[in-house]
């Protein structure tokens, strides 16, 4: 059962604002959202090293598009967490493909469909069920602006960001993740920035250049759709930035740079804080 939270100790936050509640802080129920990445996955340790197993839930909103080792990653983080994941999915569609196919939509200005139903949907079913007092998010010390946007479009959402609040950066929790022993996701391995969906429509060119190399099936699956549906996911990125289908995709367009776990002061000294917190109790 979760326990409500006694307060929110000195450390994940220390000052009211846009990166967090201050210490004293009183939730009845905190829920850590995993998304087997990097960062999903120490915000939770950071969390659950300050709250107490007790007092928080960790879900992990699965979509049939992830990688399959996924579900290897998040078994090695219930281990380091010490408690178990709550798995959920969505209940309308099985996986992002049907939800392309279905909504005739692949992605535009506003975002895509597949988040709206196979997270966000999700997310808010949860919300209306459980309704937690606060939320923890893997926002890093990059993402300050994306973490001030969703406060200000969920104004309702009390919204918790311990990796921004301790500095550690996307860097810093690949770095951390592999040193407690844990094998980063294949995505990780493979050289994507992110551990999205195989085949994200959110990605340029150099990323679906590299969904062709190592994922040729997803590529030309994807190249078939966007031809059913009339609309590519790509644009020109080399010139007036109108839209480019995958089947007529130059091979040399885009970049992908890999992302190489380094690590700053700052993660070291959140290790040692989560050893020292761990270490009392």
């Amino acid at each position: 059962m979760i326990q409500s939270i006694e307060h929110w100790p000195v450390g994940i936050a220390d000052q009211d604002g846009p990166l967090g509640p201050s210490p004293g802080r009183h939730y009845g129920r905190v829920v850590c959202w995993f998304s087997c990445g990097a960062a999903s996955a120490v915000a939770a340790k950071l969390a659950l090293a300050h709250l107490g197993a007790e007092d928080i839930a960790i879900v992990r909103i699965h979509v049939a598009n992830e990688h399959s080792d996924n579900a290897r990653f998040a078994a090695d983080c219930e281990r380091w967490f010490g408690r178990p994941i709550v798995i959920m999915q969505s209940s309308r569609y099985a996986s992002a493909w049907e939800v392309w196919e279905k909504r005739r939509f692949l992605v535009g200005p506003q975002g895509a469909p597949c988040t709206t139903e196979m997270k966000k949907a999700v997310r808010w079913e949860f919300e209306k069920d459980w309704n937690p007092d606060a939320q923890v998010f893997g926002y890093t010390a990059e993402e300050r602006d994306r973490a001030a946007r969703f406060r200000k479009q969920n104004p309702d959402v009390r919204l918790v960001t311990p990796l921004i609040d301790a500095g550690l950066t996307k860097a810093d929790c690949l770095a951390m993740v592999e040193r407690a022993g844990i094998t980063l996701p294949t995505m990780y391995a493979l050289g994507y920035q992110n551990n999205n969906c195989i085949g994200c429509v959110k990605g340029g060119p150099g990323y679906w250049n590299k969904i062709r190399r190592d994922f040729p099936d997803v590529f030309a699956r994807m190249a078939a759709l966007e031809r059913d549906i009339g609309h590519a996911v790509c644009k020109d990125t080399t010139g007036d930035r109108a839209p480019v289908f995958l089947d007529e995709l130059p091979v040399g367009m885009g970049r992908h740079d890999e992302t190489v776990p380094d690590c700053s002061l700052l993660c070291a000294m959140a290790e040692q804080d989560i050893a020292a917190v761990e270490a009392a109790q």
